[in-house]
């Protein structure tokens, strides 16, 4: 079986060789570099099956990193960063993140997000089930072939975990889903941290659909219960 290999981007190298300590002990095999510029060089031209990335490096920052990366790659990214608000870890979701730890940082908690990255990763690395068919919906286009969206013929760019979310909804038009359901559904596990995850990641995909300009057209909020679409 191939290792894993997991990328490690943080120019703080006192950070990132406690990163790569705790991953070896795991038996994944890691790539270690201290700027963004190295972190693309390693991404387009090795294996890479996961990045823990830092927001803040020399030249490339991990934001504009992130956005070089989707061109080309789906691999799971997780952002460790002393950035802490709430704005920082939205915009590191919309940028196309799939996870967001704060520094300081417990090691133990952060492999357990890799698992849980890699677990869901394969997950949908596997062939899609037949039922899940195209939704057309009032002008939202959702393919799950081709994992795309479009809005009146517009394509939208949606993060794998957006994606999975606005199609669980449409395709369960009026049923309501609470927050921890939709965890358990699109990340694959028990709702296990008492944070605004799936708040987060409705807020940027409601913003992407211009929920904005036109208030629960799609995705309708019923309050202190959860989520529905509004077909």
């Amino acid at each position: 079986m191939k290792p894993i290999t997991i990328l490690i981007a943080d120019d703080e190298a006192e950070i990132a060789d406690l990163v790569e300590l705790h991953l070896q002990k795991e038996k994944y095999q890691t790539i270690k570099v201290l700027n963004g510029q190295a972190a693309l060089h390693a991404v387009h031209t090795q294996a890479i099956d996961l990045a823990i990335l830092d927001i803040m490096m020399p030249g490339m920052d991990g934001y504009e990193l992130t956005r070089k990366i989707r061109e080309t790659h789906h691999l799971p990214i997780i952002f460790l960063s002393a950035k802490t608000s709430d704005m920082d870890k939205i915009t590191g979701l919309i940028t196309g993140a799939d996870d967001y730890m704060t520094k300081p940082f417990n090691p133990m908690e952060l492999v357990a997000r890799v698992n849980s990255q890699l677990r869901r990763s394969l997950q949908f690395s596997q062939p899609l089930p037949v039922q899940r068919t195209v939704l057309e919906k009032g002008g939202l286009v959702i393919a799950p072939d081709q994992h795309s969206v479009t809005l009146y013929g517009k394509p939208l760019e949606l993060t794998r975990k957006e994606f999975d979310i606005l199609y669980l909804l449409a395709s369960h038009s009026k049923q309501v889903f609470s927050a921890e359901s939709i965890f358990a559904q699109v990340w694959g596990e028990a709702y296990y941290e008492s944070g605004n995850t799936v708040m987060v990641h409705i807020r940027t995909l409601r913003k992407k659909l211009g929920e904005d300009r036109d208030k629960n057209k799609f995705i309708k909020t019923i309050w202190g219960v959860g989520y529905t679409f509004n077909d």
